[in-house]
């Protein structure tokens, strides 16, 4: 990955599933300078210490046979949702003009997840975005991830 040049005021979205850091260059491109501006964080335990219901069963018709439903993966609906959310707020920070350029990190699904949910307004005002998962990594790691 070549090193990205983070003009001032740029913004910085490190999330994955169920995390999420805001952070804001308060330096130049030559020294960058992360400050977090805010976090988001969810539960969202496994599936399986979400719901204890069975899948259920339908019938196939007038055969009479029955089959199974698959389980609802609960923990990956809240990942969906919790990307909702995040593209939600960056909507409407794009839309009160808090920044004016954003760069996202964050590992394929929710990078994904992400794109699904961006309004025209955010996706305009992306510098770049990095598929890797930088959530528990220090600020100044993070910094030194996207700059080197």
């Amino acid at each position: 990955m070549p090193a990205l040049k983070l003009p001032h005021d740029t913004w910085v979205l490190v999330a994955n599933g169920k995390k999420a850091l805001f952070l804001r260059n308060k330096g130049d491109e030559a020294f960058p300078n992360l400050e977090v501006v805010g976090k988001e964080e969810q539960e969202n335990p496994p599936t399986r210490e979400q719901g204890t219901d069975r899948p259920g069963r339908f019938s196939d018709g007038p055969s009479g046979h029955k089959s199974a439903a698959s389980q609802t993966d609960l923990h990956r609906l809240e990942e969906e949702r919790f990307a909702r959310e995040l593209a939600d707020f960056l909507y409407k920070a794009a839309h009160a003009r808090q920044f004016d350029r954003i760069v996202i990190a964050a590992p394929a699904r929710t990078l994904g997840d992400l794109r699904k949910e961006l309004h025209q307004e955010v996706e305009a005002r992306i510098l770049a975005e990095i598929e890797k998962d930088l959530t528990n990594h220090t600020v100044g790691n993070i910094e030194k991830v996207l700059t080197r």
